[in-house]
């Protein structure tokens, strides 16, 4: 038998007329016959929410060794994953506290969460600090197509006052390449699909319905580089790539949906281009092209800001016409408090369909989701009180496993955040001396 030492390029995409290119996901015929089976890469992902929790209904029961027994109201959700997840305890950001800077805890809270520093009260010459996943796209993002990507699904404004004196920059951006430089989410599920799989360029509205009228599946531009492919693939191989197409097919259907169906509303205003109006379909769309993003190796971090902090938005899908942001400040009010309540379990429930997708993507011998680091979690705890200590946070898969989940762990009290931050760049291969307001790493004995 002849056994050849070629291997296909981890790096091989299909290509197709113009600009259409489709990156690969992890095949066996990317590693050499008799060499070593190749280490999938780990992935980080930072999902926040805003406005806090009720954390009446976040905090699992435990046993002794913090292994969950019950999950509470917020994460019943996620019960699917106990196994998946670590719930992290007492981790703080006392940069989101006033500070004798006065309110604007809103703005603090989110334009500190990735930064660890205390941003500048001011509407004009912001001033944040390098979020810690960019400090980590800085060192291995030349290794893959794009070094990060940033997601979010509330469109925002990015000058002026958005709280007490503080810049809409901080409440509606999660990522700061540097000190004054903002990184605003790609809102549009469209947009993302394009800037994924085609040239980037920004058109025009006019080029935009042109395109619309005249798209073609981005498969249908790589039917020969796929049928070449296939021709040169084992029965596993095949497989994989066919479930791989398909994903990339289901989330063009989606999107053509959501497009048609956005068509037979009228806001009274120009509707952003391919944004479905339904929550759930939003975050649907946007999770399944980052589980494709970080399948075929085009990133290894990401931001989604699900929604900008201090959102008032409304869940009308959920029967919750109220907006979100006044709902925290309940006061004790029962009706209050169970919507909040109400609006904290619909997040879990979408951030589970991403998990099932994460989990259901097979990698080597394990899956994506084990190959990831996924953070969920918020800027405030208490948003009835603005509290930034015991913020609630999940970290979730085994990160290539170096991790070892299904547990809550619970740290002493005013642990700062950015410990946390220190490890996951350290998990990522960037370890880091100081960041933020870092007191040390996480003790490695609790996450392993």
């Amino acid at each position: 038998m002849y056994i050849t030492q070629k291997a296909l390029s981890r790096r091989t995409v299909l290509r197709g007329m113009g600009t259409a290119a489709v990156a690969l996901p992890f095949l066996e015929s990317m590693t050499p016959a008799l060499a070593a089976p190749t280490k999938s890469p780990v992935r980080l992902a930072f999902l926040y929410v805003p406005n806090g929790i009720m954390m009446k209904d976040w905090n699992p029961e435990v046993d002794y060794e913090g292994k969950f027994r019950e999950f509470p109201r917020a994460l019943k959700p996620l019960e699917g994953f106990k196994d998946d997840m670590l719930q992290l305890g007492n981790l703080t950001h006392n940069s989101g506290r006033a500070l004798l800077d006065g309110a604007g805890d809103h703005g603090r809270c989110s334009g500190s969460y990735l930064t660890g520093i205390q941003v500048k009260k001011t509407t004009v010459d912001i001033k944040a600090s390098i979020s810690c996943y960019q400090i980590i796209a800085n060192k291995i993002g030349s290794q893959t197509r794009f070094p990060s990507l940033e997601l979010g699904m509330d469109d925002a404004r990015q000058a002026g006052d958005c709280d007490s004196g503080y810049s809409c920059a901080y409440t509606n951006n999660l990522a700061w390449r540097s000190e004054t430089q903002p990184l605003p989410p790609t809102l549009d599920p469209r947009v993302f699909f394009e800037r994924l799989f085609g040239d980037g360029a920004i058109l025009t509205p006019e080029e935009r319905a042109q395109q619309a009228k005249d798209r073609q599946s981005i498969l249908d531009f790589v039917t020969a580089d796929t049928k070449k492919l296939q021709s040169s693939l084992g029965p596993t191989d095949k497989r994989k790539l066919d479930e791989y197409l398909s994903s990339i097919r289901e989330v063009e259907r989606q999107l053509e949906k959501a497009e048609k169906d956005n068509a037979h509303i009228n806001p009274g205003m120009d509707k952003p281009y391919g944004v479905p109006a339904d929550f759930a379909e939003h975050f649907k769309l946007l999770t399944d092209m980052m589980t494709i993003a970080f399948q075929s190796d085009m990133t290894r971090v990401m931001t989604f800001m699900v929604t900008h902090e201090g959102t008032s938005r409304a869940y009308r899908e959920i029967g919750i016409p109220d907006g979100h942001h006044p709902c925290t400040h309940h006061q004790g009010k029962p009706d209050l408090i169970e919507k909040v309540s109400q609006i904290n379990e619909y997040h879990t429930k979408q951030l589970a369909g991403f998990l099932a997708k994460l989990k259901a993507t097979k990698e080597g011998d394990s899956n994506l989701l084990d190959n990831s680091m996924i953070i969920y979690g918020a800027g405030l705890s208490d948003g009835n009180r603005h509290l930034h200590e015991d913020l609630p946070t999940l970290l979730i898969g085994r990160g290539g496993g170096a991790l070892k989940p299904g547990r809550r762990v619970v740290y002493r009290r005013e642990t700062p955040m950015c410990n946390l931050h220190l490890t996951l760049m350290d998990r990522m291969g960037v370890p880091v001396e100081n960041f933020g307001d870092a007191s040390g790493s996480l003790d490695p004995a609790s996450l392993s």
